[in-house]
């Protein structure tokens, strides 16, 4: 038995202030590949040249509808901040590939990226988030917590002695733009997940 087709998410949101907008985007865009490239450096600079393995770990195709998604925001025809999610069950999208620019950081633009993705995986009938992250990038660990994260590990514990720091947030579901009014005698109908 097949999943339904997940329902269409909406439209990108308008230009934000100062020009910046929201962009759906696969991971073989060129416009993607300035957040590619920068993050692969900065896994390396954190991590060491192993950690390249993580940018190709997954399908290109993990990362685009039906299940998942590539968001970038882009100013004036440049990607400036970017994320991504695949599904990793039913009910549960992981965000991947959070990214800002060196150049566009400390402007709110990783929390912009993150509330996009929240919003675009609850459209599509997810319940829960979950990402990790590594003890070597504290920022993105308090991105996470300001965020609204729980944090699935001991957070009293040295990071550097911790492989991978897990997160996980639930989702509230959208609200439907318009209702039709309720009849009378007829029962609230389930609302199924794709």
């Amino acid at each position: 038995m097949t999943a339904p087709t997940p329902p269409t998410p909406p439209p990108a949101a308008p230009p934000a202030p100062g020009g910046v907008r929201v962009v759906r985007a696969r991971v073989s865009d060129p416009v993607a590949a300035p957040l590619l490239r920068e993050l692969g450096r900065e896994y390396v600079s954190r991590y060491g040249s192993a950690a390249l393995r993580e940018m190709t770990r997954y399908p290109d195709a993990e990362f685009a509808p039906p299940h998942g998604v590539l968001l970038l925001l882009v100013l004036d025809g440049a990607a400036v901040a970017g994320g991504a999610y695949r599904r990793y069950d039913e009910d549960t999208a992981e965000l991947k590939r959070i990214w800002t620019h060196s150049a566009h950081r400390r402007r709110g633009l990783a929390r912009r990226v993150v509330a996009e993705l929240e919003r675009d995986a609850a459209a599509r009938g997810y319940r829960r988030v979950r990402l990790t992250t590594g003890p070597r990038q504290p920022e993105a660990a308090g991105l996470y917590l300001a965020a609204g994260y729980t944090p699935l590990f001991d957070t009293a514990a040295d990071p550097a002695g911790i492989d991978l720091l897990p997160f996980e947030k639930h989702l509230t579901p959208p609200t439907p733009r318009a209702t039709a009014p309720a009849t009378a005698g007829a029962s609230p109908g389930g609302r199924g997940r794709r």
